[in-house]
């Protein structure tokens, strides 16, 4: 071969030429060859012919091939389409070739036969040398498809209502499927013959549906059975079936009554029948109703489903009126085409309502007697017979009429004679019948035998006995015999006697009722004698018979009467009075008096007297006044047999005009807004026709107003009076008679009102001034006037030495000597008893110089000297009027022009501060003395404050104990200047006689308070106080401030503990020789510990020097917060300052608790918490919160572990104290400039917290 890509040389393309044309030549030869009719040795024919097959579809198909022919090409026709002679047919998966072709087995596999393999096929063998090509007869290959789905209407699975006997039709469509499938219907599980069914083409080829209809007539025996539609074809096993429940409505059966009892229809009046009635099946179940003559009496009625029964049942009492009345029940349904009915007609027993006898039971003695007996209807009809007592009587004639409800009316008459003996006997008719066995009907009556009485006579007291007018007598009538019983009637002079009938009336009549005694008859007449009951005529009567008697009887006059000539009297005029007593028995004498006083009458001639008693007048004459208006005249009648007296009176009516008496009241008080009365005390007749008030000239209206109403009487009512209400008013009143008038004055107080008090009222110290409050009130009372002093403080409110007048409306407060501590809020109250009092503030403003705080001993603040950082520095100062600040640095005026000052300056009240704030600081240009001065007119102060670099705390101050139990104490202390970094305590603490030395920390780091615990009672303990941040601890050196204290015994009581002052060198302790040189070998072992963990914490509290920082500013309490927080401040912006920032972002400035400091000052603007940096005010005992040390500090972040903490600057590694000699002069550092110092000298300060080299 050659190398690829070259072109084959020429001898190798001719040979290669040369044999193709070989090899055509060859083929063409044995294409004839094969032509030739070549005698086989072998015969060629199909062993196995392939026949019809049928498959479901889905299934595995085989037709079978079996061909004799060696060396023959046999393959498949599908439909005139030949598969191919490959056994694996790759035109079509499914079909592949089975069977061994070297015998001949030539076998068409088909697998998941569907539609598509529906067709005819052929087995054919090709032509070959042994004999010519060879075809199989056509065979067909059937796929059966099922129908998927049978659609039936109705729907399958639901419930169809239908009506029984109505004609219905149900259809039924199967889906696709081959052959068609075949559709029955079944009703109630029984073939339906009159189906009608059509075949349509499906949705593919070679597809059928079948759609049949079939006619339904439904029974009743097919409710609740199910109507199926079962399709079946070659290609199911099982037919499918769908179905629809049949609902068939149908009519009940006709209802049945359950009669109770064996004769149908006979009942008896007043039982209580109940009547079932049961109607069974239908669809619905039956609804049942009663009627009764055809009208409904009952709807209710109960079905039971699973009996498919319903019941109602008819509950009623049968009266006599339901003879022959038709009870049927109805049962109907929503189907029913009429209404089934089954009835019953009553028949019903009952006896007579009522038995009645008709005629007189009275009859006279020895005379015939007439009576009738009738019952009521009955059924059936009813014997009578009568009953005298326990004899019986027989009637004259009976009789039988028809009644009502097809009932019978017995009637019964009966005559007989009267007889005195049958007088009270029962005379009885009795109705009685074989219906009515157990029970009897009868009416009794009892007979009144009439005849007269025997005597009548009258028991009472003598006659020609005087009796007394008021006396209670008591007359008896009696009677012997009689029938009826006699009525003994009381006549009184020939009048009927009868008792009062108004039950208000005294009864002096009391007529009693007729009583029997065996055959004696009485009745009794009680009365109260009076003077109609003299010589009067009392009778009794019975019938025809009559008794009398005749009563005496004394009495004072029955009338005293006076009679005047004139009624209408005016003063001077004379009126004529005559007495008249009417009757009396015996006579009596008359007598005249006016309101107690005896007067003079004249007899006169009497009148003729009733009751036949004796009559009395007398006559007097008087001349009557104005005071004599409603005096009583009074006639006395005077009985001295009787020893009893009647008066009557008469009351002058005496016309005059009015007239005001001397109680009237002249002048009325009254509170304003309050109600007022003016009254009016006044007589006269007639009464006024009006009163009319005046006030200023002006007539109030008598309707009334908003504000007054004019009373019946004549007063004036006043709502809501005010002091204008205040003067004089006028009443004039008017009768027929003549006029008077009257003048009243209103006097109205009020509550005081302040009109004129200077506020403020200013005052230099040591001068005089005066406080005016003039109020306006009514009244003016001397002592109204009152002052107080608003203050905080108890001794604030004492005013002793200030003078207190007043006169009239005028009140005055007088300050000789003014003091400063007289400043402030005062009270002038009014109070003249009319609430509310008069209250007015007045503020008191002392001038002064200024007074600036001074820290003690000199104020301090630190802040890194690197011309990063900025320091802000307080002066504050009390001063009136207001102060102006101006700062100085090292005695040189500050020139606030230069961007790096900014100044800001807070007024409130008398207190005033000045902000200064310095930028970027610089050691060499601003670690100096700095002097604020506050000037006001009345003169200045200054103070002086030191900016200083960061460095150790100083030694907290005033170490004290405030409390104490044997096992613990509580220690308080003042903090010094923490350098400018935060600060922490510790405490280290040693009992006496005890080696080595104890310590705590105190928690939280700002806390100044603390309680030491775990003591041991009856012991001395020395204590000492050190304070540290950052750079180390306040003065290794002395260890702080000591104290010393003993702890109480467990049997004496704790409190305020009895300490020692702190001492500046505590003693050394005492104990054994042994003791030191142990606690030296304990120390260096501990020490070299405390190296490594010091190492590593140094490093960790510098880094972390940032949130130290931060978080002091979050020390103060929230209290101290809000405290600091305080409202009308004034903040202004002084000399042009360039900036109002109170601090920078890299220096923030916090502020101790000023806790040294006396002056109690006013909170300032200035002193409100700021958003970093800055605290509140610690100690709660203070007014006011206040700076002493203004303090900047920077954060750092150093880093490292061991060795060396900074590069820069060469430091041993446990080297992290200032040295001792630093602090033996405190202030001597701030005294010196950064160029003073050493810088020789290994620098302990990182570099960082260095200032300016110089």
């Amino acid at each position: 071969m050659g190398a690829p890509g070259r072109e084959p040389g020429p001898a190798p393309r001719a040979l290669r030429t040369l044999l193709c044309t070989a090899l055509l030549l060859t083929g063409l030869l044995a294409t004839g060859l094969a032509q030739l009719r070549i005698p086989a040795s072998v015969p060629r024919d199909f062993w196995a012919l392939p026949e019809n097959v049928t498959v479901l579809e889905g299934a595995t198909a085989e037709l079978r091939c079996g061909v004799t022919a060696p060396g023959s090409t046999v393959q498949w026709a599908k439909d005139g389409l030949l598969l191919g002679p490959d056994p694996r047919i790759p035109s079509f998966p499914r079909y592949h070739l089975q069977g061994d072709p070297a015998r001949g087995e030539f076998y068409l596999h088909i697998t998941a036969c569907d539609l598509s393999d529906d067709a005819e096929y052929e087995c054919q063998v090709s032509r070959s040398e042994t004999g010519p090509a060879l075809v199989s007869p056509r065979v067909i290959l059937s796929v059966l498809v099922p129908p998927k789905v049978l659609r039936m209407t109705p729907e399958a699975g639901s419930s169809v209502t239908w009506v029984a006997g109505q004609e219905y039709t149900v259809s039924c469509v199967t889906g696709d499927a081959k052959p068609a499938p075949d559709i029955t219907f079944l009703q109630s599980g029984q073939t339906i013959s009159s189906v009608s069914a059509n075949v349509n083409a499906g949705s593919q080829e070679k597809l059928f549906t079948t759609e049949a209809t079939a006619r339904v007539t439904p029974q009743s025996s097919d409710n609740g059975q199910l109507l199926v539609c079962e399709g079946s074809s070659p290609a199911l096993d099982t037919p499918i079936r769908v179905s629809v429940t049949m609902n068939v409505l149908f009519p009940p059966g006709t209802p049945v009554i359950e009669w109770p009892g064996l004769e149908e229809g006979h009942v008896r009046a007043g039982q209580s029948l109940e009547l079932p009635c049961v109607a069974r099946g239908g669809n619905p179940l039956a609804t049942l109703q009663w009627l009764k003559n055809g009208q409904p009496v009952s709807t209710a009625w109960g079905t039971e489903h699973a009996q498919a029964v319903a019941r109602s049942v008819l509950v009623m009492t049968v009266r006599r009126e339901d003879q022959g009345a038709r009870l049927s029940c109805e049962a109907h349904n929503s189907v029913s085409t009429g209404t089934q009915e089954r009835g019953v007609t009553l028949q019903v027993t009952f006896p007579p309502s009522a038995i009645t006898i008709l005629g007189s039971v009275s009859q006279s003695e020895n005379k015939n007697m007439t009576l009738s007996c009738i019952s009521k209807s009955s059924r059936p009809r009813v014997l009578l017979r009568w009953w005298l007592g326990w004899r019986q009587l027989l009637p004259t004639e009976e009789t039988v009429m028809d009644g009502l409800h097809g009932g019978h009316i017995s009637m019964s008459n009966l005559t007989f004679l009267a007889r005195r003996e049958d007088n009270g006997l029962t005379i009885t008719c009795e109705a009685f019948s074989e219906a009515f066995t157990k029970e009897t009907f009868k009416k009794s009556l009892t007979l009144n035998v009439k005849y007269p009485a025997q005597k009548l006579w009258i028991e009472g007291p003598p006659e020609k006995q005087q009796l007394r007018a008021g006396t209670r007598v008591r007359l008896v009538c009696l009677a012997i015999g009689g029938n009826p019983e006699p009525s003994l009637t009381w006549f009184k002079d020939l009048r009927p006697v009868t008792e009062p009938r108004p039950p208000q009336e005294p009864r002096r009549v009391q007529l009693g009722s007729l009583e029997k005694s065996g055959n004696t008859f009485s009745r009794e007449l009680v009365l109260v004698t009076g003077p109609s009951d003299n010589q009067a005529k009392f009778t009794c009567k019975a019938g025809q018979l009559s008794a009398s008697t005749q009563l005496l009887v004394q009495f004072p006059p029955t009338n005293v009467t006076i009679l005047a000539n004139t009624s209408a009297l005016r003063p001077g005029d004379v009126v004529n009075l005559t007495c008249v007593s009417v009757s009396s028995n015996p006579a009596v004498n008359l007598s005249w008096d006016k309101e107690g006083e005896s007067l003079e009458g004249l007899a006169a001639r009497p009148r003729s007297a009733p009751y036949r008693g004796f009559a009395a007048a007398r006559t007097v004459v008087l001349r009557v006044s104005s005071r004599d208006h409603s005096h009583r005249v009074t006639c006395r009648a005077h009985s001295a047999e009787l020893r009893e007296t009647v008066s009557a009176f008469y009351r002058l009516n005496v016309l005059y005009p009015p007239e005001f008496l001397g109680e009237q009241v002249l002048v009325v008080t009254a509170e304003e807004q309050r109600e007022a009365l003016l009254p009016v005390t006044l007589s006269a007749n007639p009464a006024p026709e009006a009163f009319n008030w005046t006030f200023r000239g002006y007539r109030l209206s008598p309707a009334g107003g908003p504000r007054h109403r004019i009373l019946s009487g004549g007063a004036l009512q006043l709502w809501n009076v005010t002091r204008a209400d205040d003067g004089l008013y006028q009443l004039h009143c008017q009768n027929s008679e003549g006029t008077a008038e009257v003048l009243v004055r209103l006097d109205v107080h009020y509550a005081p009102i302040i009109r004129t008090l200077q506020d403020p009222t200013e005052v230099d110290v040591g001068g005089s001034v005066e406080i005016v409050c003039t109020v306006d009130a009514n009244p003016i009372l001397p002592g109204m006037f009152s002052w107080e002093k608003l203050g905080e403080e108890e001794e604030d409110h004492s005013m002793d030495d200030m003078e207190k007048t007043s006169k009239g409306s005028t009140g005055c407060l007088r300050i000789h000597h003014a003091k400063l501590e007289q400043a402030g809020a005062y009270q002038c109250i009014v109070d003249n008893g009319v609430a509310p009092p008069a209250r007015g503030l007045v503020r008191l403003v002392v001038r002064f110089a200024p007074q600036v705080e001074h820290p003690t001993p000199l104020g301090k603040v630190a802040a890194a000297g690197d011309s990063t950082s900025s320091a802000t520095l307080h002066c504050r100062a009390r001063g009136v009027p207001n102060i102006v600040f101006t700062w100085t640095k090292n005695g040189v005026p500050l020139d606030l022009q230069d961007p790096r000052y900014m100044e800001h300056t807070y007024h409130q009240g008398g207190i005033h501060s000045s902000l200064l704030t310095i930028a970027n600081v610089s050691a060499a240009q601003d670690y100096a003395l700095f002097t604020c001065t506050a000037t006001n007119p009345l003169g200045s102060d200054h103070t002086n404050i030191q900016l200083v670099s960061i460095s150790r705390p100083d030694p907290p101050l005033g170490l004290k104990a405030v409390s104490m139990t044997p096992h613990s104490v509580g220690l308080e202390w003042k903090p010094g200047f923490d350098g400018g970094l935060p600060q922490r305590f510790r405490i280290r603490y040693e009992a006496m006689g005890t080696p080595g030395y104890l310590y705590m920390d105190v928690l939280p780091p700002e806390a100044t308070t603390f309680t030491l615990t775990g003591l041991q009672p009856s012991t001395r303990y020395r204590i000492w106080l050190l304070a540290s941040n950052a750079l180390g601890d306040s003065g290794l050196a002395d260890k702080g401030t000591q104290l010393s204290i003993t702890t109480p015994g467990l049997d004496q009581p704790s409190g305020e503990p009895d300490y020692q002052p702190p001492t500046g060198q505590p003693a050394g302790p005492s104990g054994l020789p042994l003791l030191p040189v142990l606690f030296a070998i304990g120390s260096l072992l501990l020490l070299s510990n405390a190296f490594c963990v010091g190492g590593f914490l140094w490093r960790w509290r510098l880094r972390h020097l940032a949130e130290g920082t931060s978080e002091k500013t979050e020390v103060g309490s929230e209290e101290d917060r809000v405290r600091n927080e305080y409202e009308g401040s004034q903040l202004t912006r002084d000399r042009d300052t360039q900036s109002s920032t109170v601090s920078t972002s890299e220096a923030e400035p916090y502020y101790h608790s000023m806790r040294d400091f006396s002056p109690q000052l006013s909170p300032m603007l200035e002193e409100v918490p700021y958003p970093r940096g800055f605290t509140g005010l610690e100690n709660e005992d203070m007014a006011f919160p206040g700076p002493l040390y203004n303090e900047v500090e920077r954060l750092y972040a150093p880093s490292g572990v061991c060795g060396a903490l900074y590069d820069e600057v060469p430091m041993g590694p446990y080297d992290h104290d200032w040295p001792d000699h630093n602090y033996e002069k405190p202030r001597g550092i701030y005294d010196q400039v950064a160029g003073d110092l050493d810088t020789a000298e290994p620098d302990p300060l990182p570099f960082e917290l260095r200032g300016h080299l110089v």
